[in-house]
């Protein structure tokens, strides 16, 4: 059997997705498959290093050197052959993290800073919560697949957009854009003075037969336009760990993005991020790769699911991440409905899709991470509730 087919009991262990279920959904009896976390356990050697460390017993402020900076290093050149230099990373505890602080440093009160729709919700908060303004490219889906309008990109660089916020695989759509879409959006930011912040998170977790590009290795001059946030969050399951780095090839945004880190006090890494950060480069390739399969039969498993069993779902062609977009807009409920139709009647905790953006409002968002098992028992859940609302409608 797979380590990947292990069933974890994770309540009581403080989890937000387990632990906070029943809170953010109103009842006790809902199988969370929501918030972007795993069911898996982290790789042996990552639990083994964490636990070698505890051995020592006092965890006072934690320097990164080179051994950290060598590891993130040596991943982005073998996982996405991307060169970079040490000088270009700095650390932080999360990507959201790293977006507040781009966003402050490098863009001013009322600025326009341009997303594209439906999108992760936290991308609306970085730039409210600044007095920046939300400006939407909303993707265009056609024939089960996502593009993006790139007149309407352009037309909306043209209004004085200050920065772009770039999902990289995309969250909740599943795109891996392609070197085109991305050669693209970058030649655009370039002509019209629009910096880019990256979102690659999501980077290692693509289906076979798909390539994650950074934007920021397409040229050296994309790389000066570009502020790239990533970690070994999301690839790992370490969210909990809150260790994540910012790539910045020009200097003076390097340098604004840095005073900001220190300003709010995010400029190390806790002990335990470190360490595990460092352990998940050097030794997590097998088991990632043994995960990304895993996450492709899931894919695969849900989509022939709904295929075979009802003709009122639809899941929206991806090209990785392990969250899967839903279509349920022949259920012919709105948002509201919608999600108190999951709750009540499948008893499944999903994400609203009308939170990444009213583009979503027919949508949900479902986490694929976890056992076969769980992933059975979830799909099957909507599958019945689904034909018993079919047949009473």
């Amino acid at each position: 059997m797979s380590i990947f087919d292990t069933v974890h009991d994770r309540k009581n262990t403080r989890s937000v997705k387990w632990d906070l279920a029943p809170t953010i959904f109103q009842a006790d009896d809902v199988l969370p498959m929501w918030v972007a976390d795993m069911d898996f356990k982290a790789p042996e050697e990552v639990n083994s290093a964490l636990m070698e460390r505890a051995k020592h017993g006092i965890y006072g402020y934690t320097a990164i050197d080179d051994d950290v900076n060598d590891a993130v290093m040596n991943w982005l050149q073998k996982r996405h052959q991307w060169e970079i230099k040490k000088e270009w990373i700095s650390y932080s505890p999360g990507v959201i993290t790293s977006l507040h602080m781009a966003v402050q440093a490098l863009t001013e009160p009322g600025d326009g800073i341009l997303i594209q729709t439906p999108v992760y919700t936290p991308f609306y908060n970085v730039i409210e919560q600044h007095d920046r303004k939300i400006v939407k490219n909303k993707l265009v889906l056609n024939d089960n697949y996502y593009k993006i309008d790139f007149k309407d990109f352009e037309e909306k660089l043209k209004q004085g957009v200050k920065a772009f916020i770039l999902c990289s695989p995309h969250n909740p759509v599943g795109r891996v854009w392609k070197k085109e879409e991305l050669e693209e959006m970058a030649r655009l930011c370039l002509k019209y003075d629009v910096i880019i912040f990256s979102d690659e998170i999501h980077a290692d977790l693509i289906y076979p037969g798909e390539n994650h590009i950074p934007i920021a290795s397409l040229s050296p001059e994309i790389a000066k336009n570009t502020v790239t946030c990533m970690s070994p969050s999301k690839t790992f399951n370490l969210a909990g760990l809150q260790a994540s780095y910012i790539v910045t090839a020009d200097k003076q945004k390097r340098d604004a993005v840095n005073k900001h880190l220190g300003i709010q006090g995010h400029h190390m890494l806790n002990t335990m991020g470190n360490t595990a950060m460092e352990a998940a480069y050097r030794y997590g390739e097998s088991w990632l790769d043994e995960l990304k399969q895993v996450l492709y039969n899931h894919k695969n498993y849900v989509t022939e699911m709904f295929e075979k069993n009802t003709t009122k779902l639809k899941v929206i062609r991806s090209e990785g991440t392990y969250l899967l977009w839903i279509d349920c807009s022949r259920l012919q409920l709105d948002s509201k409905q919608l999600k108190q139709f999951m709750i009540q009647k499948a008893k499944v905790g999903l994400n609203t899709g009308v939170d990444y953006g009213s583009e979503g409002e027919k949508f949900m968002r479902i986490n694929i991470a976890c056992p076969r098992k769980t992933l059975e028992d979830g799909v099957n859940r909507i599958i019945n509730a689904v034909n018993n609302h079919t047949k009473k409608s």
